[in-house]
């Protein structure tokens, strides 16, 4: 198969772990005989300190024209001052806008040999395997703001169309699961919330009849994905309520450097990231860890090429690079010895080959 994928590396730790991601995926393309056109071009706070933009004209056109867009990371305190008029967060906004990426898909499983790295008890951890969809391209994040000396105000709007769209991707995915969607809103109190859960109620009853579907407010949520975070398989929720939660999630895999993303629209074009930030206090030093850039480059594959085969490589990969006991700082057991980024990736690489 021959492909092009943007590479947009970013800030802080993202060219690090895009580095060895993209290793990765020039070693599966010669041994599997595909053609990966893999282009780089500036992004967030690297674009602003080139062009004044976070996301330049160049780099819009080339992610609108590939077949899938990596992203490592964005931001960092050099371009977030309070009076800071651009900001790399801005560029992310709009390339998702630009690209229809409204699904931000985030699986959460537990290794079993990463138990320890999270503070919950092993038992709790047991079986965890879920998914999150998250809804990327409305909301609170999107909506009208004002500032002024004594106030700001965020506008929060959904349509019936943004939530139709999104819960049946949610569906979608349920029915290739263990058939159990739970919603995640704040009906109780938020006029979107309320129409969030009738519309879901609705497509999911006429379209999904064999899903069961629960609906969970989001606090309650937050407590029950730590307490029983086993019973999840399926959750949807709207965008700012997805990305707190997603980032709590983490801490059941054991850290934010193991778990991938996916943002996808109505075509196949997805743009693929780690969940992690930029992580500017450890960047350059060596140490991130690369298996969530690395595993969102399987999502790439299964996603916007449909390589299924060379997803699940690239994930058996992963998983025997961990059995084997790699260990970057951030998931080291006590009395082990951690591994670098780069040592880290030669771990994915030598497992594949």
């Amino acid at each position: 198969m021959k492909a092009r994928i943007a590479v947009i590396a970013g800030d802080g730790i993202g060219p690090e772990v895009v580095a060895e991601a993209l290793a990765v995926l020039r070693l599966l393309a010669a041994r599997r005989g595909h053609e990966f056109d893999l282009v780089e071009a500036p992004f967030g706070g690297a674009a602003i300190d080139l062009t004044g933009d976070p996301l330049p004209s160049a780099t819009l056109r080339l992610c609108l024209e590939a077949d899938a867009v990596l992203l490592g990371a964005i931001g960092g305190p050099k371009w977030s001052a309070p009076q800071a008029k651009v900001r790399p967060e801005q560029g992310l906004l709009r390339l998702r806008r630009e690209l229809g990426v409204y699904a931000n898909l985030r699986p959460v499983s537990v290794y079993p040999e990463l138990a320890g790295a999270s503070t919950l008890k092993p038992e709790v951890l047991a079986g965890v395997d879920l998914v999150f969809v998250r809804e990327l391209t409305g909301g609170i994040y999107f909506g009208e703001k004002t500032r002024s000396a004594d106030a700001a105000t965020d506008l929060c709007r959904y349509s019936v169309t943004e939530v139709e769209r999104i819960v049946r991707v949610a569906g979608r995915l349920a029915q290739q699961r263990r058939r159990k969607l739970v919603s995640i809103d704040k009906a109780n109190v938020l006029e979107t919330s309320r129409l969030w859960r009738e519309v879901t109620e609705r497509v999911v009853k006429s379209e999904f009849p064999d899903v069961a579907l629960e609906h969970m407010l989001v606090d309650s949520a937050a407590m029950h994905l730590i307490r029983r975070p086993r019973d999840f398989d399926v959750a949807v929720t709207e965008n700012m309520f997805g990305d707190i939660l997603t980032d709590e999630a983490s801490m059941l895999a054991g850290s934010l450097g193991l778990l991938p993303s996916a943002s996808l629209g109505d075509g196949r074009r997805g743009l693929y990231e780690p969940i992690h930030g930029s992580a500017p206090d450890i960047a350059g030093l060596g140490i991130a860890n690369p298996f969530g850039t690395i595993l969102s480059t399987a999502l790439l594959l299964r996603h916007s090429l449909g390589l299924e085969a060379e997803a699940r490589a690239i994930e058996s990969a992963v998983q025997q690079a961990i059995a084997r006991g790699v260990r970057t700082p951030d998931i080291v057991a006590p009395g082990q010895q951690p591994v670098s980024t780069q040592a880290a990736g030669a771990a994915v690489r030598a497992a594949l080959e």
